[in-house]
């Protein structure tokens, strides 16, 4: 045994199906006997292009006066995404003029929901991508030509592009990550032939997400993502538009205080963070470790756990499980050791695509107004110089 105390991992602990990855089973679309609701989700787009949002929900007198006992996780998640979509619509609605505070109708239902599902009231990733996608023909797979989105803020193609491809990626993740959990497993019990197995696996996953990311620039294109798509995802925490926060009216846990919460960001999806736990991947502390050690208080509580359990898998000189075994057979079983420096290598890679889309998205693009910086990511940070931080550092779990 190379770990102490070795409890056998299984995403299926964690609700994670490997076909799925982090994706939910098929989301639902609409919410039952909620037709206004429905309404402002499916009409959202074109009262964000007449600048109607804030009249429209200043209007409504309630969304959703109590919810409903027969309501299970997927309606929770379902109104989640559209109160998300409807307040960052509602904040962000005339640029340069973002409002400074939410009505209660919206603020209320929007905190209590985020209290069922375990994450705060603003948009996140697991709203934006993971459940927000519906099949074309649903007896097809989740893949490119067969998934769309169920909610948008002002739609077109390059909106709709930017967000399947990241719903791709996850469903490809799925059996990598089984693949990883494979190869832990089979690093405490010393059965080989299951590391190599589960690497093999990870390394397969992570070529196709890598594919996958590679294609993002086909029907997005920068100028567009930076003007159209990303001005609504910001947040209001570090914004230097709303530097004191947002205010959530007649939310009696926050005494009409302003809250500051991180925007959408793709440092919200559980696959890099897994990888890097797994991989055994060190990161120096820096405001990018702090900024996504904060990213996961909005992520679903199980994927958050996941990360957990992985980064808690050490053997008994205290590193990282399999990056420890597959170091100590570097020399008497090479297959390993390559097995291991291709999924390091792949993930490298990955972050590389990563850096360049930031820089070329973002970066480079021209500031016109403070409510959507180019200095700072999204979620309100700055970035270029921690990302390649964090790629050189993955590369030097290999480099010895």
């Amino acid at each position: 045994m190379t770990s102490r105390a070795f409890q056998s991992l299984s995403l299926a602990d964690f609700g994670i199906a490997p076909e799925q990855g982090f994706l939910p089973a098929d989301p639902c679309e609409s919410l039952p006997d909620c037709p206004t609701l429905n309404y402002l989700s499916h009409e959202l787009p074109k009262l964000l292009s007449a600048r109607q949002v804030r009249r429209f929900i200043n209007e409504e007198p309630s969304f959703l006066p109590s919810i409903p006992s027969s309501w299970g996780e997927d309606d929770y998640r379902t109104v989640m995404r559209i109160l998300s979509f409807a307040g960052h619509a509602y904040v962000w609605e005339t640029p340069g003029q973002p409002a400074a505070k939410l009505p209660p109708q919206l603020a209320r239902p929007w905190h209590e929901i985020g209290q069922k599902l375990g994450r705060p009231p603003v948009l996140s990733y697991a709203s934006y991508v993971l459940d927000n996608w519906r099949r074309l023909d649903n007896t097809k797979p989740i893949q490119l030509d067969n998934i769309v989105l169920l909610q948008n803020f002002l739609g077109g193609l390059d909106e709709e592009w930017f967000v399947v491809v990241h719903i791709q990626i996850e469903q490809q993740a799925g059996p990598g990550l089984d693949g990883l959990i494979q190869a832990i497993n089979g690093a405490a019990n010393g059965k080989d032939d299951e590391v190599l197995l589960g690497l093999h696996a990870l390394a397969s996953a992570q070529t196709a997400m890598r594919d996958t990311l590679l294609r993002m620039k086909e029907r997005c294109d920068p100028y567009v993502y930076y003007t159209r798509v990303r001005p609504y995802i910001h947040g209001w925490k570090n914004s230097p538009s709303l530097p004191n926060g947002l205010i959530y009216d007649n939310v009696e846990a926050y005494a009409q205080q302003p809250q500051q919460f991180r925007g959408e960001t793709g440092a919200q999806s559980s696959i890099v963070p897994c990888l890097d736990a797994g991989l055994g991947i060190h990161h120096a502390p820096d405001p990018l470790t702090v900024y996504l050690q904060e990213m996961r208080e909005y992520m679903p509580p199980r994927h958050r756990a996941l990360i957990q359990a992985l980064e808690s898998q050490t053997d008994r000189n205290g590193r990282a499980l399999l990056s420890g075994y597959v170091h100590e057979r570097k020399q008497s079983h090479p297959k390993l050791w390559a097995a291991y420096c291709a999924c390091v290598d792949l993930l490298a890679q990955f972050r590389e695509i990563h850096i360049g889309y930031a820089d070329s998205y973002i970066n480079r693009q021209n500031q016109t107004s403070t409510t959507n910086p180019t200095a700072v990511g999204t979620g309100g940070t700055p970035f270029m110089t921690y990302l390649q931080k964090h790629l050189d550092e993955t590369r030097l779990a290999i480099a010895s």
